[in-house]
């Protein structure tokens, strides 16, 4: 026998919805036939499967352990000591949510099976502090809520609850929730201005394509930018990194993201010719070879650096107008003194 308490993140949702979850690996069929049976129950009587749950309900499944365990495959996402390469680095964290600053390198989420990302990292710092449990990631599973690319540091939102993996999905598809990034572009870039375009996304290749035009399948995209610093320096800017080319400007930018589509602000800026330096899809590729040579840069110099929330009420009302900014890593910042004092 196996008990069960409903928990807030576990609660409004049907009965054989989180039955399906945690048996995960049972026709539906089986499911239906253990509650005909009284084999589940809720609240120690019969149920069909379609009650609606509240916190402090209590399941009971009157199977074997193997049967159990035989339905039951554990997909919580754990990571060794071994594995755990760096420190998480907390910005904020409450019962809802936690801001973590993700290093460049490191994975948003899973791109496939065997993947270690920012999202194992989570759960095993909260499965560690004892915030979560493994039997309750059996039914709810702590997930980020915006994305970066592999290459872009930066702030990463994770929703430790139901409420706020809601919450923050609000705020981030009604762009309420303001996103600034740094980043270091070639070329000289004087007023602070806002772009727009449309975006086509080649999933094959990863990589994406800017036009002034919708095209099908294209999303609409819009970037702001403020220059923050400018600098020329003696840099090769042709294909050969040994060429004593002229002065080469570099700018130091301010991006805020109006719109979040997959590679917008490292595409949109390269459309412009101002791409991002060490981003090695959409970048000058001699330039790049040029900070790989002299600084061991193998990623853009995009960083996440800034959010700010807006007015919120309720239970998130100590987000309300609250501003989260995070360091950009040693690499990025021994750049960026080099380059502009």
């Amino acid at each position: 026998m196996k008990r069960f308490i409903v928990q807030h993140n576990e609660a409004g949702q049907r009965l054989d919805k989180l039955l399906f979850k945690i048996l995960n690996k049972a026709p539906k069929s089986f499911v239906y036939k253990m509650l005909r049976k009284k084999n589940i129950t809720l609240n120690g009587k019969k149920a069909d499967g379609s009650e609606r749950l509240t916190v402090s309900d209590e399941i009971v499944f009157y199977l074997s352990d193997d049967t159990f365990n035989s339905f039951h495959k554990d997909e919580s996402s754990t990571i060794s000591s071994g594995e755990m390469n760096f420190k998480l680095d907390i910005i904020y964290e409450d019962r809802h949510i936690i801001i973590v600053n993700k290093p460049a390198g490191v994975l948003s989420q899973k791109a496939s099976r065997d993947d270690i990302s920012m999202v194992e990292y989570i759960i095993s710092y909260l499965l560690k502090s004892k915030q979560i449990s493994k039997e309750q990631l059996a039914s709810f599973k702590p997930a980020v809520c915006n994305r970066l690319d592999r290459n872009t540091s930066g702030l990463l939102i994770g929703g430790k609850s139901l409420a706020g993996l809601q919450e923050m999905a609000r705020l981030l598809k009604s762009r309420a929730l303001e996103k600034y990034y740094l980043c270091i572009v070639k070329g000289r870039i004087s007023d602070k201005s806002s772009i727009e375009g449309y975006l086509c996304k080649d999933k094959t290749k990863n990589q994406v394509s800017i036009y002034t035009e919708q095209r099908p399948d294209s999303e609409y995209i819009c970037t702001e930018y403020e220059p923050l610093k400018y600098a020329e320096i003696a840099l090769p800017s042709g294909r050969d990194v040994n060429d004593s080319g002229q002065k080469v400007g570099y700018t130091l930018l301010k991006v805020k993201l109006i719109t979040g589509r997959s590679h917008q602000i490292r595409a949109h800026l390269a459309s412009i010719g101002h791409p991002i330096i060490g981003d090695s899809k959409y970048g000058d590729q001699g330039i790049n070879r040029y900070f790989a040579q002299k600084y061991g840069l193998k990623h853009q110099l995009l960083h996440s650096y800034k959010i700010i929330f807006p007015e919120l009420t309720g239970e998130f009302a100590c987000l309300s107008g609250r501003e989260f900014t995070a360091k950009e890593d040693g690499i990025f910042e021994q750049i960026k003194n080099d380059m502009f004092g």
